[in-house]
This record gives structure tokens, sequence and C-alpha cells, in this order.
């Protein structure tokens, strides 16, 4: 390639426009060249798939190992404001220099192998853990599954958080359809944990053709609690008098338990004791989930952007106690489930502040309007309204204007898609700089 780019930002802005389609099923193209890099893994490796979450899981996962004293490099995606944000290495993120250095390293030996945006940088982000002399990688899954650039890895754990109906385009439009995707994580003769509490029979039917072995919530591994501290329970594991995990919310024991199950597992090539289990699950922290940020009024940051995170998101913002209005900034990808998100949250929200986003995929706030319209949220004009609309072209005029209308005693609710959480968090940085 002429004109080699020298930094990440231009590295990046060259992966962006270089391949026709955003998204390219299939794992030939990035196979070939994992295998020119020679990528391999001596140590454990856990997938982490599944629709709604895959990140907390991982974190939980990450938190617990880096406490037990282990090397662990962990891939996210997407990131929020920074792409150094999807590599990280002993819970640094991993500099521009070695991100560089590894997109160098792809671009050298692919030859003429078109690859996605996608496909490029997971292919750097393995290389450079194969590279970096870690006890565990922790993987997280893209879009998919079956068809993931990750899953080019044939993991010791794979994990599937849950199976619920988001980019139908790619995965089908049912559950037993998107059931079958994401179970091809799984590998024969090795761990394939579901900690969905109603697994599609499609996961289990794929698990057992191929002879994964598979543990299900409820079956091989569960959790029960009371208010104080909660236990897991596996085939031959109990952790008990943990506390609960910082990340809040309602399917955080859930996405523990499956932690705890892989670390099972696992156990003989990484041991954890109970203490550094304890202190992974209550010192960890992952923006952008759940996260209640300091101050009045109260703000919340939710990247919850298909109908299943919403009524979570619903059911944690029902569980925080009385605020007297709560406004929404409020900004969604078009081919989303919008109505279904909506349906969840409109009993929630006084105040919709609704916003286009800085890429061509986002629905419009007029159309996110119209939405709310079509569902029978029903705005007043007159100036003590308890319930308005209003259209904004960007997430910091949105939330700009939230902030100059809610009182101490209102929430501010930012969700619909990473980018929107990201534009706010932008704005916050800023204000504050």
């Amino acid at each position: 390639m002429q004109n080699h780019p020298i930094t990440l930002a231009d590295w990046l802005s060259v992966l962006e426009s270089r391949h026709p389609k955003a998204i390219d099923m299939g794992l030939e193209r990035v196979a070939q060249v994992k295998d020119k890099l020679g990528i391999g893994f001596d140590c454990p490796v856990i997938t982490v798939g599944g629709t709604n979450g895959k990140g907390s899981t991982c974190a939980m996962l990450e938190s617990i190992l880096i406490h037990a004293g282990y090397r662990v490099g962990l891939y996210t995606s997407p990131h929020l404001l920074h792409f150094n944000e999807r590599a990280r290495i002993g819970a640094e993120f991993v500099s521009d220099a070695a991100l560089v250095g590894a997109f160098e390293a792809v671009e050298a030996l692919r030859g003429d192998v078109s690859l996605t945006y996608f496909e490029f940088t997971t292919l750097a982000i393995l290389h450079l853990f194969a590279q970096a002399g870690l006890d565990a990688v922790i993987l997280e899954v893209g879009l998919g599954g079956r068809l993931d650039a990750v899953n080019v890895v044939d993991a010791d754990v794979a994990i599937v958080t849950s199976v619920d109906i988001d980019h139908t385009e790619y995965l089908g439009d049912t559950r037993e359809k998107i059931g079958f995707e994401k179970a091809g994580i799984f590998r024969s003769g090795r761990a394939a944990i579901c900690s969905d509490p109603v697994p599609p029979k499609s996961l289990i039917e794929h698990a057992e053709a191929i002879g994964a072995d598979l543990w299900l919530m409820g079956r091989d591994f569960n959790y029960a609690g009371d208010k104080q501290q909660w236990n897991y329970g596996g085939r031959s594991q109990r952790r008990n008098s943990l506390g609960y995990p910082s990340l809040r919310g309602a399917n955080q024991l859930l996405n523990a338990s499956a932690a705890l199950a892989a670390l099972e597992v696992l156990r003989q090539r990484l041991p954890v004791g109970a203490q550094e289990v304890r202190n992974g699950l209550v010192m960890l922290d992952l923006p952008g989930r759940f996260q209640v940020l300091p101050g009045r009024p109260t703000i919340v940051l939710d990247v919850a952007h298909n109908p299943h995170a919403a009524a979570t998101l619903a059911q944690n913002l029902g569980n925080m106690g009385f605020h007297r209005y709560t406004y929404a900034v409020f900004g969604a990808m078009h081919d989303k489930d919008i109505d279904g998100v909506i349906a969840h949250l409109k009993g929630v929200i006084d105040h919709w502040c609704v916003t286009d986003l800085p890429v061509s995929r986002a629905a419009t706030a007029v159309q996110l309007r119209q939405k709310l319209l079509d569902a029978g949220v029903a705005p007043q004009n007159e100036p003590a309204a308890e319930c308005t609309i209003q259209d904004f072209d960007s997430p910091a005029k949105a939330f700009a204007n939230a902030q100059s209308r809610a009182e101490e005693n209102d929430r501010i609710v930012v969700f619909g898609s990473f980018l929107t959480v990201a534009g706010v968090m932008e704005a916050r940085k800023n204000a504050n700089h």
C-alpha cells in the first residue's frame, strides 16, 4: 500500500474507507490471514457472545482474573470514546504505538485478501495478544457468533449470555434463528455455557450435535441470594457469601454466574480464590452499562439499544427510588426495533430529547419523534407540561437541553446507542476541561 498510514487515527480512517461492506459475513478471509500471521494461544481463551450482557460478563472475568494476579488480555467492541478501549492488557488500554505495530503486521501479510474494518482490527488485536505473554485471553464476540471474525479462534470456554432479537438482517428474525448463530462459537468437546434462563432449542440442539459440553443456567449452575449477598453453585464448586457486582442492574447475577461457571471449568489452569472473586466483582466499572453518575440531578448512561436491554433498563430505573421527572436523551440506529425499545420505556420517561447521530445508519430525530407519537406518547405545549418531545441534531445539544430543564430531584437517562452515550460522555468531558 502506498502512503503507509503512520498514526492510529490515519490507520482507522484508511480501514473505514477501504472495504466495500461494513459487515461481510464469512470466516474464510479472516482465517486465511490468521494462519499467515501464525496467531495461536498457549493460555486459556474465553469467548463471550450473546445479545446483551457480553460486556458486563467480560468485565467481570477480567476483573476477577486480574485480582488473582493473572496477566489478562481483553478484547471488546464497540468503543465509546477511543479505539484503544477495545484492547486491554493487564487492565490497561493498549497504546497507539502497539496498535499501529499490529496493524502493520496484518497489512504486511494479508496479501490481496480484502478485510472489513472489524476483521482487520480484530486480527491486529489477536496478533498483539498472541505476542504478549498472557495468562488468559477474553474475547467479546461482535454482532453474531458463527460468522463473527472473533470465531476464528477456538476458545477453551464459550459463553452465550442472552439470546434476543437484534441485528435481524444478518442473524434472522426469531430467537431460534439467532440462537443457532450465537451457538456457532461453541466447540466440540469444550465447555459451552449459556446463562440465558430460557435458551432457544436451536442453541441446545447445536451444542449437542457438535458434542460440546453444555452448561445451562438452572441445570448445571445457578445462583441464589438475599439483599446482603449471593451464592453461586456449579457442577462441583460453590462460591458463598459473595458481594453484589458493582455493575448495577437486574441481569448482573446471570452474567456473574456465567463468569464463575467459566472459571469453574478452567480452575485447574487458572485457579482463583474466594477473596479474589469477591474483590473482582465488587471493584469493577464498565462505562455506559447502567452507569449512574454522582451528583444531582441523577444522570444514567446506558447503551441499551434493543427491546431486551430496554426492558432491563426500565426495570433498573424502576428500582432507583423516587424522581420527580425523568428526561431522556434518546438516539438510535434506524435498523433497530425502535418501537420495541420505546414500548418498554414510554411509561418511565416524561420528557424526551430525541437526537440525530453522526452516522448514516442512524434514525433522525424527526423519525424518533414520529415513533414516539405512534406509540401514544402525547406531548403537551403549555409551559408546565408533564410530557414533551424535542428534537436536536446532536446528543450534546439534547443533553444540554435536558440539563437546563432538570431540577435536582429529577433524572436524565441517556440511551439508545453507543453513539448516544459517547456523544454525551464527550460533551461532559469537554465541559469539565
